[in-house]
């Protein structure tokens, strides 16, 4: 997914690497559970792509890093805040997808030596994409605040588990939804979700995997009855059920307002001027996503 901003061009080579730390405030969503809120914005110089909402869970032995960050300067972020809170040993560290906006932090955390966690997908989504993000990235960052390509060093296939101690953590690996490679979290000691971008509160969700893969994914895990729930973008904690029956409600406006213009003839041009207009106003960053979302839709429903 290219990210409009990431053409702009501009540098923080003068700009202290972790100087908006203040602005990003740490909140308890459930025992132990710690989540920094993503800005509603495009990465740019000022958030240093802290645009995603990154935490870490404490179990009685070690600490998982739910999402890393957006850059190099945001992961070190993360890092500090984990060691104001606990000295426990960061064993793991999760690669939710591959958006740069929750991976390029990964590097703060390679001295810790922990266990990078990613969908089975991941290492080809890394090999097609991760140089050009990173590219682009530099170019908006500046070299020193962008850190390197991390690659998982244990993928999920389908399920899999992980014992923090007095605390297990279940990941699940999707099928093409958000993305090719979407991983989700649930907490079993809390009941906490975090199905990172899988679900997005607020802000226009990227399309970059399968519209209908998404609405069923979604479908799926409305039947699984979850209680709080972690976006990747939007509050550090929502009620799972109205915040996915809301993006569902665009998605399947998506998908149903693609395929009327399939069948009615219209050319993918006249689709993204007029599709799933009814829901701009109710999505921050609309009109920087949807006509995209539309052009993707169409793409793949055209031989559906």
């Amino acid at each position: 997914m290219t990210r409009r901003a990431f053409g702009a061009g501009l540098c923080l080579c003068c700009l202290p690497a972790d100087s908006r730390a203040e602005n990003f405030a740490l909140a308890e969503v459930a025992p132990s559970v710690f989540i920094r809120r993503g800005v509603d914005a495009e990465a740019d110089a000022a958030n240093l792509d802290g645009i995603a909402n990154i935490g870490f869970i404490v179990g009685e032995k070690s600490v998982l890093v739910t999402e890393s960050g957006g850059s190099l300067a945001d992961g070190r972020l993360l890092r500090r805040m984990i060691r104001d809170k606990t000295d426990k040993p960061i064993s793991h560290v999760v690669l939710s997808h591959g958006h740069p906006d929750h991976f390029f932090g990964a590097g703060a955390f390679l001295d810790d030596r922990p266990v990078f966690i990613g969908h089975r997908n991941l290492p080809e989504a890394l090999a097609m994409r991760g140089d050009f993000y990173r590219k682009r990235l530099v170019g908006l960052l500046g070299e020193s605040n962008v850190g390197p390509l991390v690659p998982p060093t244990r993928v999920v296939t389908e399920r899999d588990e992980i014992d923090l101690g007095g605390r297990r953590i279940v990941l699940a690996a999707h099928k093409p939804a958000h993305t090719t490679s979407d991983l989700s979290l649930l907490d079993t000691a809390s009941g906490l979700f975090l199905p990172a971008d899988l679900l997005f509160v607020g802000r226009i969700p990227p399309l970059d995997g399968s519209l209908p893969g998404w609405i069923a994914e979604l479908e799926a895990m409305r039947k699984q009855n979850h209680g709080r729930a972690v976006p990747g973008h939007g509050p550090a904690s929502v009620d799972f059920e109205p915040a996915s029956a809301a993006l569902l409600l665009y998605l399947t406006a998506l998908r149903d307002g693609v395929r009327a213009e399939i069948d009615g003839g219209g050319s993918i041009e006249h689709a993204m001027r007029h599709v799933a207009q009814s829901e701009r106003d109710k999505w921050k960053l609309f009109d920087d996503y949807n006509q995209r979302n539309v052009a993707e839709a169409y793409s793949e429903l055209e031989w559906q």
